[in-house]
């Protein structure tokens, strides 16, 4: 979409989804002092903004202004806007918003910790999830109940005939069976539906990370009276082309209208007194503070961007470059690809190819892709370690080993390996560009003389670092190697 577009039409279409990405044009520095456009393929972790969505917040932000009570012009325009924001972002997912609610909170991370933090919990109740995990959909869990964790194959399946044994063996104590709608790792889609019943039949809630399956795949939570519904979801703006700062938390009315929330403050009471607090009804109960308006805008235009083009046509996209990259890749000498790469399997993986080249170490093949060919990928163990593991064959004796070289400060022999992971708006271009500098490597093609630096398991050429304040000179800059980062936000 070029500037003369209008950009508040809703009949979108596929192609123009790559020209309202903000910054697709942005040329980045090589090693040898050239500049070439950037290709970012780290869309699973944070995808760029659609212009749509900026340009609609734009207009907003004139009559931006505290929201529910006030009294002017700008504040009930305000209210009515983040009140219809709830109803798309349900409606996204095809949520009942007569019996069920929406919650924004910032990210998927803070919807299931408050998820958890709601529930009832009783003595030796247990919580069922998977190895496939990001770390969000395990560790809150943990706090609060006995959490097991069921198992995968090789290529990071998972294995349900454990997930129906464990259900068996826990025979009703478990309260909840949380699982990722697609892996972030080797984007398996897992069957939510069927794994929905499962839980339910057993007398269990089903919740659904869907974090990394929102962007690319039509998802229908089901009517409330459907064996396969899912109970509870949530899913994050910033992976779905408005990083604004929001996440979206749907579950039943009835799940918060009991206890207190899990955070207190303004907007979530009807009433004070001295020695009684009456709390309002979900979602206010839940969304303490002073809201993010704007990025609930912002999620907004997305949504409405992403049914205009469908979700149909941005999955048939995605599957055509993932077909096309795994195909390509399996030409390149010593390549590694983990998870599904048969094409009759493909069909069940949303845009996320994790891989090695067997010699060089993962992290090192990232900063190659970066300074030599202005890719931007991402590599490690993506918040979700016991499935990395899994996936690399790690023992219990070496992952015990690389604990504890962590532990002491050396991270050298961190697990993991590089994800390229697909938007709406990559093309062809954008894979081949990865296949050319793949091949490159498995020559022995490098220009870089790269430097491994023991603290933080990174890989930076020797005598090289960017000019950050070319680019973005209103803040001052550290040298790119004291620059480390090991987590990947949900």
């Amino acid at each position: 979409m070029t500037p003369s577009h209008d950009h508040r039409r809703c009949n979108w279409k596929f192609e123009d989804l790559r020209g309202n990405i903000m910054g697709i044009d942005t040329e980045v520095p090589l090693i040898d002092g050239s500049r070439v456009p950037y290709v970012f393929l780290d869309n699973g972790a944070s995808t760029p903004t659609f212009r749509h969505a900026f340009d609609v917040m734009g207009e907003f932000m004139p009559f931006y202004s505290g929201v529910h009570r006030g009294t002017g012009f700008k504040s009930i325009l305000a209210t009515q806007v983040f009140d219809e924001t709830h109803v798309i972002a349900g409606t996204f997912v095809g949520a009942d918003l007569t019996d069920n609610t929406v919650i924004f909170v910032k990210n998927t991370t803070e919807a299931v910790n408050k998820l958890a933090n709601r529930c009832d919990w009783k003595e030796g109740d247990v919580v069922i999830t998977t190895m496939m995990e990001h770390h969000s959909d395990d560790l809150p869990w943990r706090r609060h109940a006995r959490v097991i964790h069921i198992g995968v194959d090789d290529k990071g399946y998972l294995d349900m005939e454990q997930l129906r044994e464990a259900f068996a063996a826990n025979k009703g104590r478990v309260r909840f069976l949380a699982a990722t709608g697609a892996s972030n790792i080797t984007g398996i889609i897992n069957p939510i539906h069927e794994l929905a019943e499962i839980a339910h039949s057993n007398g269990a809630y089903m919740f659904v990370d869907a974090a990394q399956l929102a962007p690319h795949r039509a998802i229908d939570v089901l009517p409330d009276d459907n064996p396969g519904h899912i109970d509870f979801i949530a899913y994050s703006a910033h992976k779905m082309y408005a990083p604004y700062g929001i996440g979206v938390l749907i579950g039943p009315k009835e799940y918060f209208s009991h206890g207190e929330p899990d955070m207190v403050g303004g907007g979530v009471v009807d009433i004070v007194e001295l020695d009684q607090v009456a709390w309002s009804a979900p979602p206010a109960r839940e969304e303490a503070g002073s809201p993010n308006v704007p990025g609930a805008v912002g999620l907004a235009a997305a949504i409405h961007m992403l049914q205009s083009v469908g979700m149909n046509a941005i999955a048939e996209h995605e599957s055509t470059l993932v077909n096309h990259a795994i195909e390509k890749m399996k030409e390149v000498p010593g390549m590694l690809i983990y998870g599904p790469v048969e094409k009759d399997e493909l069909h069940n993986k949303v845009g996320v190819i994790a891989f090695d080249i067997a010699g060089v170490p993962h992290a090192k093949l990232a900063a190659i892709l970066s300074v030599e060919a202005g890719i931007g990928v991402r590599n490690g163990c993506f918040c979700a370690h016991p499935y990395v593991k899994r996936l690399l064959q790690y023992g219990e004796e070496d992952s015990q080993k690389v604990t504890e070289e962590i532990l002491s400060g050396d991270r050298t022999n961190l697990p993991g390996m590089v994800r390229a992971s697909f938007g709406c708006y990559n093309n062809i271009e954008d894979v081949d560009r990865l296949i050319d500098i793949l091949h490159r490597v498995a020559r022995g093609e490098i220009k870089g003389d790269y430097e491994l630096d023991r603290r933080s398991g990174t890989y930076w050429p020797r005598n090289f670092d960017y000019s950050f304040s070319e680019y973005f000179p209103h803040f001052s800059f550290r040298p790119t190697r004291s620059i480390t980062n090991f987590n990947e936000a949900s």
